[in-house]
């Protein structure tokens, strides 16, 4: 048997590593806080109703096919995967813009708004996807160890994308303000303002577009199932209902970790919990940041999340929603510029029992809510009521339906629990932010400077924020490690 390697988390990085060190022949254990695998990809079940806790989106399926390729497997090995059309409605005031499942479609659409914008679309979206195969086959993939990894011909001759923002590229091309919130939309995935993440990301439109909005038969949670089930095959053991209080260091080197008031001893411990919490779990001569470093750097938002049970089908929506009927800017402002609960929030809204029958009973609907908010704020059972009935009032105008009394039941989720059953810091929904500075090299280490065969992997560190990203770094940390158990 190889080395021991202990994993704290089961999210997706955490997942994606242990099966990639269980094939290079270590013995990889995963030791999870909470009752059930996934981190903030739970799945919640109430009474015929499914809901996926946190990640709703599936994009890039390119990086999903090819993380189980790895393996010798397909998506199709483990879930039925299939692509939404519409892929999303987006609702302001006055209109409702359909994204369709081709570039024909939404082309149409960008026409219908604004004459004349589907030219510049197809142009803007043809250099979103050479952004996407550098980004993707060549950049993400580097572990964030030097500034010269990106440095390449590649980079060099797009290097004016890094210093100009995806906003000020969209309102070059385009004047309507809903295409530009549309084109504008995709980078709040990477968990900062468009004005403030560099242009290069547009190749977040090419994996709006170009690659499509997917859904995975019974919901996101069925990856992390995947993941589970491939990585118990591989021979990784997982333990749950496991919070790990800390990380045991030996001669500068760790050891092991405790849990549950046990000692357990291992070659080569990785945290994919959340990178601040889990140096927490060190005695302070062994943190590589302090609390002013985490404080200055720009977190992606928290969520206020309501997960609801409808006793009817609901009209006029589709499987994703957002609701961009108030100002665009005004909400970034309240969460970045000037952190508060916001006045007017923009929100989203899922549904997929309108595509999948399995996540509801039959006649009803499974009904996601999410407000994106500033990390920090204060968090009361009487604000997350407010701004429940702020939103649906929204969305019942906006739809041209009545649904609240059709609710059979309301759980919300926000700051407090994110640190609660997450650890997360500030209570934070997805991360550090990829803006210019917290970019590749800049952002938090795969691996500890100030402890041997200590690593982190996940949102907090390289690439970033999102499922795709997390699929990755758990790829990235995993060639680390073995890189540094071969020297």
């Amino acid at each position: 048997m190889g080395k021991r390697v202990i994993i704290i988390g089961s999210g997706f990085a955490s997942l994606s590593a242990s099966c990639y060190l269980a094939k290079q022949g270590y013995d990889v254990s995963i030791y999870e806080k909470n009752k059930t695998v996934g981190g903030r990809a739970r799945q919640f079940v109430r009474d015929g109703f499914t809901f996926d806790m946190g990640p709703s989106w599936y994009w890039m399926p390119d990086i999903f096919e090819s993380f189980f390729n790895d393996f010798g497997k397909k998506t199709s090995d483990y879930y039925q995967l299939d692509k939404l059309d519409p892929a999303y409605n987006i609702y302001f005031s006055d209109d409702v813009i359909t994204i369709g499942d081709s570039m024909d479609k939404i082309c149409e659409e960008f026409e219908r708004i604004e004459k004349g914008s589907a030219e510049p679309l197809r142009k803007f979206i043809n250099k979103a996807q050479d952004n996407y195969e550098i980004a993707i086959h060549k950049i993400v993939l580097r572990p964030g160890l030097s500034p010269l990894e990106l440095v390449s011909k590649d980079t060099i001759v797009r290097l004016d994308q890094f210093f100009k923002s995806i906003s000020d590229e969209v309102r070059k091309r385009f004047k309507n303000p809903k295409l530009i919130s549309t084109l504008e939309f995709p980078v709040l995935f990477l968990g900062a303002k468009p004005s403030k993440t560099p242009s290069f990301y547009s190749f977040m439109n090419f994996a709006d577009f170009g690659l499509g909005t997917w859904h995975p038969k019974g919901g996101m949670h069925q990856v992390i199932r995947a993941m589970e089930l491939l990585a118990l095959e591989l021979g990784v053991k997982i333990y749950t209902d496991q919070a790990v209080t800390k990380i045991e260091v030996t001669k500068g080197k760790a050891t092991g970790i405790s849990v549950n008031g046990n000692t357990i001893k291992a070659d080569v411990v990785l945290s994919g919990a959340d990178y601040h919490h889990s140096e927490t779990l060190l005695d302070q001569q062994f943190r590589q940041y302090s609390e002013a470093y985490w404080n200055k750097k720009t977190f992606a938002p928290s969520s206020l999340l309501f997960y609801v049970g409808f006793d009817k089908k609901l009209q006029n929506v589709s499987h994703h929603n957002l609701f961009f009927d108030t100002s665009f800017e005004q909400h970034a402002k309240e969460i970045y510029d000037d952190p508060k609960w916001p006045e007017a929030p923009l929100f989203y809204a899922n549904f997929p029992s309108i595509t999948d029958s399995s996540m509801a009973p039959e006649g009803c609907e499974t009904g996601f809510f999410l407000i994106p908010i500033a990390p920090d704020l204060e968090d009361t059972q009487e604000l997350r009521n407010k701004y429940f009935d702020i939103i649906l009032n929204r969305f019942q105008k906006l739809t041209g339906q009545q649904v609240k009394n059709s609710i059979l039941f309301k759980e919300d989720f926000c700051v407090n629990d994110f640190i609660d059953q997450y650890n997360s810091y500030k209570g934070n929904a997805y991360g550090m932010a990829n803006t210019l500075l917290q970019t590749a090299f800049l952002r938090p280490k795969l691996h500890s400077k100030k402890v041997d065969n200590l690593f982190f992997t996940g949102q907090l560190t390289v690439p970033g924020p999102g499922v795709p990203p997390a699929l990755i770094s758990g790829k990235l940390v995993s060639e680390l490690i073995v890189k540094y158990q071969k020297t």
